[in-house]
């Protein structure tokens, strides 16, 4: 095992938690996007997309902090099996840092999508309630 792979796998985690306090920032804000349109009048559809919209919200937010405590838990672990192994980690640790690489993946492409989704609907909102 070479020592920048390993730095590597450390890199890749502190990169990923980065980017996954800024989604949480981010849906923090749309879910305050959609506290302002909850404050309109809205028909039945529009409620229940308001409704749909703030559960998914929440869910993708517990899911941003799993996945972020995940990766610092792993780092963690990356960091004492080094300190406790001469500078090597098992490859249970490996398999296990593929799998978060998979899993970070896989959110974000929930994320992105929940977003343009997120999006259009306020947009819809916005055009009903000019018209």
């Amino acid at each position: 095992m070479v020592q920048t792979d390993i730095s590597q796998l450390s890199k890749e985690c502190n990169q990923w938690r980065e980017s996954l306090h800024s989604l949480r920032d981010e849906f923090n804000k749309l879910k305050h996007e959609l506290q302002n349109v909850a404050n309109k009048a809205l028909s039945k559809d529009q409620l229940t997309g308001l409704e749909h919209y703030q559960n998914q919200l929440h869910i993708q937010l517990i899911n941003i902090h799993d996945l972020k405590q995940a990766v610092k838990s792993h780092d963690k672990k990356v960091q004492f099996e080094v300190s406790e192994n001469q500078g090597n980690i098992t490859d249970d640790t490996y398999a296990e840092h593929e799998h978060l690489y998979d899993e970070y993946h896989s959110l974000q492409n929930m994320l992105d999508e929940l977003r343009t989704d997120f999006y259009q609907y306020v947009r819809s909102i916005a055009t009903a309630n000019y018209n």
